[in-house]
């Protein structure tokens, strides 16, 4: 089977336009299969302050009321998605941009209450459609998924990122031998937080087991890395979470950088 690499980019890169910049100008020189599902950075709390409308969050997950949805729909969907997709075109890399409901890429059901709190329009993936995906990439084009999907009632959903890059991996792994890979602004998972070069290359399950024990691993980093073992459960090739900078070296150079994480 052909190798499909499945990347997802957020925290501080999309952000920076030169860092993002850069990870895309790099994205494009990978000349295997692949694809790229982004978050939303800090642009859409931005803008909805700019419009007067303060951001709601609980345990750093956003409430996503009617309003919000609104918002979130235009910036990922919209702005941050198109630019990444004329970006590419400008490094002569044929993307073309998605959410989960363009050709029912990636259905989701309502997030329900739980512990007392609503999440508004926040969706759980519920099913990949793998089809049309598979059809744009035979055509030597790259889809760009933005963190939206649908409930097949009508309704647009805000959804993880991670999450999304996670359910492409195992709905494609029957197509493609699949790599997932997480880039963000640190070189993979850290030691000491406070110690930038203190990346931990391998975590096998028991071990991040150990390190959320001993609060290594904690906080956003916990569905991360979650979503990612679920991953290879699953039949994903495998999973590495690394600077957006490295992905040139890990893909085109198989240079061993960030941390791999694999099950034993």
């Amino acid at each position: 089977m052909q190798k499909l690499y499945i990347i997802k980019i957020g925290g501080n890169v999309i952000d920076d336009e030169s860092k993002l910049q850069q990870f895309l100008g790099n994205l494009s020189k990978i000349k295997e299969n692949k694809i790229l599902v982004h978050g939303g950075g800090k642009v859409a709390t931005d803008i909805s302050k700019g419009l007067g409308i303060e951001a709601k969050m609980v345990d750093g997950r956003r409430i996503t009321d009617a309003e919000t949805l609104k918002i979130v729909t235009m910036v990922y969907g919209g702005l941050i998605n198109k630019r990444i997709v004329s970006a590419l075109q400008s490094y002569e890399c044929n993307a073309i941009g998605l959410t989960g409901a363009d050709g029912n890429i990636i259905e989701a059901s309502k997030r329900p209450i739980k512990n007392g709190v609503d999440y508004g329009y926040v969706g759980d993936v519920t099913h990949v459609h793998p089809q049309t995906i598979i059809h744009f990439l035979s055509m030597g084009l790259t889809p760009v998924v933005a963190p939206l999907t649908h409930d097949r009632k009508g309704n647009i959903l805000n959804t993880n990122a991670d999450t999304m890059a996670s359910a492409l991996a195992v709905g494609l792994s029957g197509n493609f031998v699949v790599h997932l890979i997480y880039c963000f602004e640190l070189k993979g998972v850290l030691e000491d937080i406070n110690n930038k070069d203190s990346v931990i290359t391998d975590i096998n399950f028991s071990k991040y087991e150990n390190l959320k024990e001993k609060g290594i691993i904690a906080k956003g980093m916990i569905p991360k890395m979650d979503n990612s073992f679920d991953a290879i459960k699953a039949g994903v090739g495998s999973v590495i979470i690394c600077h957006a900078d490295d992905i040139i070296n890990i893909i085109g150079k198989n240079e061993k950088k960030g941390t791999k994480l694999s099950l034993s």
